[in-house]
């Protein structure tokens, strides 16, 4: 699969011929250095971009083809994603922004309030849960977000460095989470610089300059019915 901007001498790279399948109940973690396609690759995974060249599939379904009303349905029920800087809504509680994503879906008002109720006490934040944004400390504002990825229980989660923002203990409250939802049985997929979120992973691979230059594998793995593979097409 390719991504590219830009054109003649102006053309990059971003994403330079990778193929991935991630299988159900693994973490992936992608690390590299910055500038080097790891965001470019979450983004078209996740369905916030397209490919310039290759093929998407999530669950045996190509997601790369579907029309930008196809691809917004499957971004609200099959996926979830966690942003470096939060991406909350700052005049909603806590407790209103889990739950929104579960509203845009179509769940009753009840029930998406009583799931986002019992995400927030998962990751540890129950008492908080009427409290604004901007009450919340970063690390709490992360655990806000990952409870709003899984509100609608998606196949994959994909996280964009979940820790840049973050000091030494909050990042240690996420790397806890990440480490709770992987021993679940979640899917994850971690686009991280730090080597401690890396480390809970199944397999690590690392990018440069748009290609996969290694993939380590740091355990077992895991066995599971989903794929999400990124099929590069010579077509």
């Amino acid at each position: 699969m390719h991504k590219w901007y830009g054109r003649g001498e102006g053309l990059v790279r971003a994403v330079d011929g990778v193929d991935l399948e991630v299988r159900a109940g693994e973490t992936v973690a992608v690390m590299g250095p910055s500038g080097c396609g790891k965001s470019t690759l979450l983004h078209l995974l996740g369905g916030l971009d397209r490919p310039s060249r290759g093929e998407i599939e999530l669950n045996g379904r190509r997601i790369d083809d579907v029309s930008e009303t196809g691809v917004a349905r499957i971004r609200r029920s099959d996926v979830g994603f966690v942003f470096q800087t939060f991406h909350l809504m700052e005049e909603l509680t806590a407790v209103e922004n889990v739950e929104l994503s579960a509203l845009l879906a179509g769940r009753s008002p009840r029930t998406a309030r009583r799931r986002a109720l019992e995400l927030l006490e998962q990751v540890g934040l129950a008492d908080r849960a009427r409290f604004l944004p901007s009450a919340l400390s970063g690390g709490q504002r992360q655990r806000v977000a990952i409870a709003r990825a899984l509100s609608n229980e998606p196949l994959v989660v994909f996280a964009d460095e979940p820790t840049g923002n973050l000091d030494s203990a909050a990042t240690m409250d996420v790397l806890q989470l990440f480490d709770q939802l992987h021993a679940a049985g979640q899917t994850l997929v971690i686009v991280t610089h730090d080597s401690r979120i890396a480390a809970t992973a199944d397999r690590l691979i690392t990018m440069r300059d748009g290609v996969f230059v290694d993939e380590t594998w740091l355990s077992g793995g895991a066995t599971g019915q989903l794929s999400a593979l990124i099929g590069f097409d010579e077509q």
